[in-house]
């Protein structure tokens, strides 16, 4: 299986696990993902974490199964699925969180991560774009001039910077995060689930499937263009892309 599950004392922990692809997520990895979603949801858990097998969080979407812009609605609707829960989420990260990893982090309330982590969102190596959800979301947690640099700079940070800029809660393990999550699961449910509710509010969260028309636009031409073809392809043959702006 690519995604496990685990309920205990009323924490929920999802695994990504694709050793093979330093799991990176495929649509079968999403649609578990999501089948481990609703499984916690119907136990009724107080917390959910979210972390990888074997020593990474999720290096990305699976770029060797990636077509076109249908996975990109889907998972959309798994990171608002996920951002919205009514109950607090944790990410328990080690090793690569890049583009798609950075996403699942950024829809978590809470972020621990393992010294050694690396944080990235290097789609300008690619040729395509992440949603403007994940836009603001990296923008608020990281800060502007940071997530420019990470965006437009393909710049990847260390567990230390990300802590210093307040990304990442706590620096730790798996087990400082399931220490957390049994803590969380002790407390008021229902105070919980209103106060995140506020506090998606007053960051003024709106669903990643919706997007500026300008800022879609320029979505849909970075997925249907010979750049993204480019990238993909240097990315296998694990050689520098040559783009052409086309």
């Amino acid at each position: 299986m690519a995604v496990h599950l685990d309920l205990l004392g009323g924490v929920a922990t999802i695994t990504i696990d694709r050793p093979e692809r330093r799991n990176a997520i495929n649509l079968e990895a999403l649609e578990a993902f999501d089948a481990a979603l609703t499984t916690a949801i119907e136990a009724e858990v107080h917390c959910v974490i979210v972390t990888g097998a074997a020593g990474h969080f999720c290096a990305g979407a699976d770029l060797k199964e990636l077509e076109d812009m249908a996975f990109t609605v889907r998972l959309g609707e798994v990171l608002d699925r996920l951002a919205q829960l009514d109950r607090p989420t944790i990410a328990a990260i080690s090793g690569a969180c890049m583009g798609l990893g950075m996403q699942l982090a950024v829809a978590c309330d809470i972020r621990f991560a393992a010294d050694g982590a690396s944080f990235g969102v290097p789609v300008a190596k690619l040729g395509l774009m992440v949603n403007e959800w994940t836009l603001r979301r990296v923008a608020s947690l990281v800060g502007q001039g940071t997530a420019r640099l990470m965006m437009l700079g393909a710049e990847v940070i260390s567990t230390d910077e990300a802590h210093r800029l307040g990304f990442i809660q706590r620096v730790g393990g798996l087990d400082d995060a399931r220490a957390l999550a049994e803590r969380i699961a002790t407390l008021a449910p229902l105070t919980l689930a209103g106060t995140k509710l506020g506090l998606n509010l007053v960051a003024g969260d709106q669903p990643s499937t919706s997007m500026d028309a300008d800022y879609e636009t320029a979505f849909r031409r970075a997925w249907s263009s010979a750049d993204l073809a480019e990238g993909r392809a240097a990315f296998a043959e694990r050689r520098p892309a040559r783009f052409t702006g086309r």
